[in-house]
Order: C-alpha cells, then sequence, then structure tokens
C-alpha cells in the first residue's frame, strides 16, 4: 500500500490505497473506490485549501455551506414552484432542453469534454463526451443517460453553489444543493481555495482516462494553445496555433506538432462521438475560450468577495465602507492585495495574444457580441477580436455581473480605483502594458456609458 494521486479536474491530489496499474479494474469498480475514498481526500483538499489561502469557508463570514443561496437557480426554483415556469421533460434529454430555455442559455455554448475528470467518469469518454453549456451565471452539465443534470450558479455572496437536477419525471422538479461531495474538487487550491469551477487540460488515454504519469495543465486566458483543451473535442479553426483538443495519446510521449497539426482545425466532430446523443454536434473553440476566461474571472471574484469579507469580519461598522472611515493602511494594503488578481483578470493581464485568426463553428460568437451593451459609438466588451486576443476591448464582460456588483463595498472601491489608475496609465506596471492608449480610452468610454453604478469621479 502507498499514496497514489488521483486525477480530479483541478488536478492530482493524495488518495489513499493501491496505484490501478497494471490491469486497471473496470470503471464502476474505480468509481466505487474513489467514492469510498472522499472524506479523507476532501480532509486534505480542505486543510490544503485554507492553510494556502488563509480563508476558512466553512466559518463566520462566510459560512460556505450552511449560508442561503440565491442565484438564478433559486430564482428559478421559486418559479416552479409558483407554478409560473414549467420544465417539460423531452424523451431523449430529460429536463435539459427546458432548463436552458428557461436559464437563457443558447445551445451554440455546448462544449463536450471526453476526459474522465468529473464524478460521472463511468458515463464519460471519446465516445460519449459530457456536455456544458454556459452563459454568464451558470454552467449546466449533461452525460448521456445520466439520472441527473449538473449544474454550476453563481451566486453572489458564496462563489460557486452546485446543484443536482434528477432527471425521472415530476410537476415540479427540484433542484438539490451539492456541498461536501462538490467541494472536493472545486474548493481545491486550482480555484484558490474558493468554491469555483477550474477547466484542465490533460493527455486522455482512448478510454478517457487521463494518463497519470503525464502533465496536466489549468486553463484560462494565460494557457499557451499547445497546452490547451486535452480531453475536449473542439471544433473550429485556429491556424497554425495547434492545441491538444481532439487527441488521444499513446504511450507516454508527448505529441509533437506535426500530431498536434492533424487534429487541430477540425470543423467536424461528427466521427469522433455519436453526434446525436447532444443537442448539437460542436464543441465551439470560441465558446470554450469564453467559458475559461469566465470560469476563472468568477474564481478571482470570489476571492476578492471572500477575503475582502474576512478581512473586515469583526472591525466596527464603521471601518467597513470606505477607505475614509478610518481603516489602518495595513488593512487597506490587504483589502488590495485581496483584490488585485481580479483586476489583472479583470484587464487581460498575461493573456497569451493570438497568432492567427479563431474561427468557431457555431453561432454563439454572434449571439454572444449581440447581448451588449453597447454605448453611443456601438462598442461592447462583448465584442470578439479573434485575430491578435479574445475580446476587441481588454476589459472582461463580467464587470456587468451579479457577482460584480454585489461586492463587499469596500472591494468595489478599490477595484474601481485601481482600474482608474490603471486606465489613465498612472500605474506604469509591466503587467498592463499590453493595454495601447486607445485601448485604455476606448474602455473608459464603454464604462462611462454602459456601466451606471461607476464612482463620481469616473464621470
Amino acid at each position: 500500500m502507498h499514496t497514489r494521486i488521483a486525477n480530479t479536474p483541478e488536478g492530482r491530489i493524495p488518495c489513499p490505497g493501491p496505484d490501478p496499474r497494471p490491469g486497471r479494474p473496470h470503471a464502476a469498480k474505480r468509481k466505487g473506490e474513489f467514492l469510498r475514498a472522499l472524506p479523507g481526500i476532501l480532509a486534505v483538499v480542505l486543510l490544503f485549501s485554507a492553510r494556502a489561502f488563509a480563508v476558512d469557508i466553512e466559518r463566520d463570514p462566510i459560512n460556505y455551506s450552511q449560508a442561503k443561496d440565491a442565484n438564478v437557480i433559486t430564482r428559478l426554483e421559486e418559479k416552479i414552484l409558483a407554478g409560473t415556469v414549467v420544465l417539460q421533460h423531452d424523451e431523449q434529454f430529460g429536463y435539459l432542453p427546458a432548463l436552458l430555455k428557461a436559464l437563457g442559455v443558447s445551445t451554440s455554448s455546448q462544449t463536450l469534454v471526453f476526459s474522465k475528470t468529473s464524478l460521472q467518469l463511468d458515463r464519460i469518454g471519446p465516445r460519449t463526451p459530457r456536455a456544458i453549456y454556459f452563459n454568464d451565471d451558470v454552467f449546466v452539465g449533461y452525460c448521456h443517460r445520466s439520472e441527473m443534470l449538473e449544474i454550476t450558479a453563481a451566486d453572489p455572496k458564496l462563489g460557486a453553489v452546485f446543484y443536482a437536477l434528477d432527471q425521472d419525471t415530476r410537476d415540479k422538479p427540484k433542484f438539490r444543493r451539492q456541498t461536501n461531495r462538490c467541494l472536493l474538487c472545486h474548493a481545491s487550491s486550482s480555484s484558490m481555495g474558493m468554491p469555483g469551477n477550474v477547466l484542465t487540460s490533460v493527455y486522455p488515454e482512448s478510454d478517457g482516462q487521463p494518463n497519470r504519469s503525464m502533465d496536466f495543465f489549468r486553463v484560462d486566458h494565460s494557457t499557451p494553445f499547445q497546452r490547451r483543451w486535452g480531453g475536449w473535442y473542439v471544433s473550429g479553426t485556429t491556424g497554425g496555433q495547434v492545441h491538444l483538443g481532439n487527441m488521444i495519446v499513446k504511450g507516454m510521449r508527448v505529441p509533437d506538432e506535426k500530431e498536434l497539426a492533424a487534429t487541430s482545425n477540425l470543423v467536424n466532430l461528427e466521427d469522433r462521438f455519436r453526434p446525436k446523443i447532444h443537442l448539437t454536434p460542436h464543441s465551439d473553440v470560441v465558446a470554450l475560450m469564453v467559458m475559461e476566461h469566465q470560469a476563472e474571472m468568477h474564481n478571482r471574484l470570489t476571492r476578492a468577495n471572500f477575503s475582502v469579507r474576512e478581512i473586515l469580519f469583526g472591525q466596527p461598522a464603521g471601518n467597513t465602507a470606505a477607505p475614509d472611515k478610518g481603516r489602518s493602511a495595513e488593512t487597506e494594503r490587504r483589502i488590495r492585495d485581496a483584490c488585485e488578481p481580479a483586476v489583472r483578470y479583470l484587464l487581460f493581464s498575461g493573456e497569451i495574444p493570438l497568432t492567427d485568426p479563431v474561427k468557431g463553428t457555431t453561432p454563439f460568437a454572434r449571439e454572444f457580441a449581440a447581448r451588449g451593451p453597447r454605448d453611443s459609438k456601438g462598442r461592447s466588451l462583448r465584442e470578439f477580436d479573434l485575430e491578435r486576443r479574445l475580446f476587441k476591448y481588454p476589459c472582461s464582460y463580467m464587470i456587468y455581473s451579479e457577482m460584480f456588483d454585489t461586492l463587499p463595498e469596500a472591494a468595489l472601491e478599490c477595484i474601481y480605483r485601481r482600474l482608474w489608475d490603471i486606465l489613465h496609465a498612472k500605474s506604469g506596471e509591466a503587467a498592463f502594458e499590453h493595454l495601447s492608449e486607445g485601448d485604455r480610452q476606448a474602455i473608459i468610454g464603454i464604462l462611462r456609458e454602459t456601466k451606471p453604478t461607476l464612482p463620481a469621479y469616473w464621470k
């Protein structure tokens, strides 16, 4: 007996028990072993998270598992219980089509992951990938013939909140909130110890199992293309920017650029999986890029939220609002440190430049950009570039989100002040050298007209 490494969506964590190689057992047996090990793994993950990020999410002022959730899912459930919304049950897909419609989630957002990197690993593989659909506030996961839908909602106070919706037919289906089981992977070091979502790229074998002896990568807008999307299907063109998507790895050798080129730039995936088991045959590359940006932005906003609340917890009420209320210099420094990762990510610091145009295979890019809002010049933070970088104006559309607007007042003041100074080139920091003068002026102009809650000094 020795400690082995268990692959999770957020990376690898110690797991007691024998290494299953060679002679790996049936998927159901592996899942059973994994579930039996959950309590021990969870303790390791949460202990590491608490130590690494100094926020215990199960204590005051967060109380994650006990606190009341309030988000798009709880609001939808209220409408279902009141009878103002009815979720129709589809013979093939269960509640999936009706749920997406009720949440305002387009099927063009569909992305497909075939690596066994989630709890329903026995249902996932290259022929039966898991589908993920999303908008600004929610992610919906669907596995073929699964008894439940998996849902993650962006909760303004709690960060990511996880739900299951059973697929059996009922008059008023009910969302079941999930805590410990989901926190195993979704409150680990990869999400900064906060409840959140993390996209990973692995080297998948022919059955979808990640190769345990090879690297895995967290994916966001700072990840080089050659490390992105291992274990995912990717439909669309990226030119000479090759990636790990659509590839099955054989043996222990890292694929070379020629091999990656052979599985990049695919616009038709229908020979790789059974397309009729999902709502569309696509896994749009632009949707993937937006989803990975959004997941990390959610995580950083959650970190700013939780950290600032903890910093101010127990202080006199007069010390929890604006800086002129008497907070110490040390408290101000800690608030700025807590908010800085969100500021940098909002302005796409560290984004990998595109060297060739990127084009998806669905209407996702057009639908996403059409949602605006736009200023009097027709400019929007949702407008894509897709030739030099993801968006034309490098400021995240998540600045309009409920998660952003409901940050603690001290956090909002800090972030707005930092954005103001950076966009006026008052900081001179290397992290923001990618912002041209035109970028800065455009972002200021767009926000002035489309963000009504800006501080007065912005206007």
